[in-house]
């Protein structure tokens, strides 16, 4: 497995388990990259996504309601919605990393971790992202802002699974 990759698997699990035990995990994120990964590299990557995902989820939240209008992101799964707040991380704040291949592995690593029909989702809600969000590079906050306003009349998918 590619670094990169490694790096994205390790802040996924890394971010699901602060969403369900809380912000004290990120404490620990140094131990268990370290228990979990020897790379230095992957390590580091996966420290720089989830710094800047938790860093950002606010915003975050927002873009992807944004696009997902039907669903409130409190009730996607909770890999779907972690995988989707690194991605759109990526999207909006990586540009190192290019669009293409941060949907191509968030698509991965739904299908991996969550439901067979979360990668279709999660491609959805991503590429409505870029679309709006990533590709012209416009500031994040007034284009989340009038989205928001403005609404959006497509059709969303309605996400593979819903967290208890």
């Amino acid at each position: 497995m590619k670094k990169r990759s490694r790096g994205r698997e390790l802040a996924l699990q890394l971010l699901y388990q602060i969403d369900l035990r809380g912000v004290e995990a990120f404490d620990f994120a140094d131990e268990f990259f370290k228990a979990e990964e020897p790379d230095r590299e992957a390590r580091a990557f996966a420290l720089r996504l989830v710094r800047g995902t938790h860093e950002n989820e606010s915003e975050l939240n927002t873009v992807i309601q944004s696009v997902a209008q039907n669903w409130d992101i409190s009730r996607m799964a909770v890999i779907d919605r972690n995988v989707l707040r690194l991605a759109a991380f990526e999207l909006l704040h990586c540009k190192d990393i290019p669009p293409k291949v941060a949907i191509n592995e968030a698509i991965e690593l739904g299908k991996r971790y969550s439901t067979q029909n979360s990668g279709a989702f999660i491609n959805g809600i991503l590429d409505k992202i870029k679309s709006r969000f990533a590709e012209g590079h416009e500031p994040i906050g007034e284009s989340v802002a009038e989205v928001a306003e403005a609404g959006d009349d497509e059709a969303d998918e309605a996400p593979p699974a819903v967290s208890a």
